[in-house]
């Protein structure tokens, strides 16, 4: 079973992100980048089925500028065999666009098993693997807590509202991972040492257009100030009063 990794590359979470001038894109300066949580999440369980002997090959497939090979790289260290970047061409692609970047890409690894993150941390789309599954007609599962092989495909758990939902995934499929399902291992020396020496392929993306128009990126309206309606108990017919008349929750 051959399993294909789709990651990319965001800001960390931790980094305070400002727009550029520009009014669509992202001030850089200062900004560190990592592979999204929930990809780096997906390339874990996907390891560790190679690992389990479920699998016997994970690349890692991204599209993003050249810088991205640093995210490949640690990738690779983390366990993933080789990787491929599609060079990112535009700097604005929506989740049609890139779903068809990252399908032509993967028609020709040919993998039983795509793992992304349920969402990427940036944009919080959630609709990339949902396109590929539909754009490479693969069998589709979300929000996957658990996986494991069984015949002719995977058993996966899938966290569904208030329970877990177990189903029988056949290959080739896309799955995607939730919070859960594995706990990123951190790189070792030797696997750092070693990444270095594993093949890492560059590709231009396929022809595909935007199905949507970035219009302004904008940073959030300022928070208003908090009210203070008193201290102890004699606040609380006050705060009933705000909470029922001003606000209307009670």
């Amino acid at each position: 079973m051959k399993i294909v990794v789709c990651a990319k590359r965001v800001p960390d979470s931790a980094a305070k992100i400002r727009p550029a001038a520009d009014g669509q894109s992202i001030d850089t300066q200062g900004v560190e980048n990592v592979i999204s949580p929930y990809d780096e999440i997906a390339l874990e369980a996907a390891v560790q089925l190679k690992e389990a002997g479920v699998a016997s090959q994970v690349t890692v497939l991204c599209l993003g500028p050249k810088e991205s090979t640093k995210e490949l790289r640690k990738a690779m260290a983390m366990g993933a065999d080789d990787a491929v970047l599609v060079l990112e061409d535009r700097p604005f692609r929506d989740p049609t666009a890139t779903a068809e970047a990252l399908a032509a890409a993967l028609e020709g690894l040919s993998p039983d098993v795509v793992f992304c993150g349920w969402k990427a941390i940036d944009d919080d789309s959630s609709a990339v693997a949902g396109l590929l599954a539909a754009r490479l007609d693969y069998a589709y599962a979300s929000f996957v807590v658990k996986v494991e092989g069984a015949d002719g495909g995977l058993r996966v758990s899938r966290e569904v509202e208030g329970c877990e939902e177990i189903v029988h995934v056949p290959t080739p499929c896309v799955l995607t991972a939730q919070r859960g399902l594995a706990e990123p291992r951190f790189a070792s020396l030797k696997g750092i040492m070693q990444a270095k020496r594993k093949p890492l392929a560059e590709q231009a993306p396929a022809a595909a257009e935007n199905a949507s128009e970035l219009v302004a990126l904008t940073p959030p309206p300022a928070r208003p100030a908090g009210r203070i309606v008193g201290e102890g108990a004699a606040a609380v017919p006050e705060l009933v009063r705000i909470l029922r008349d001003d606000v209307g929750v009670l």
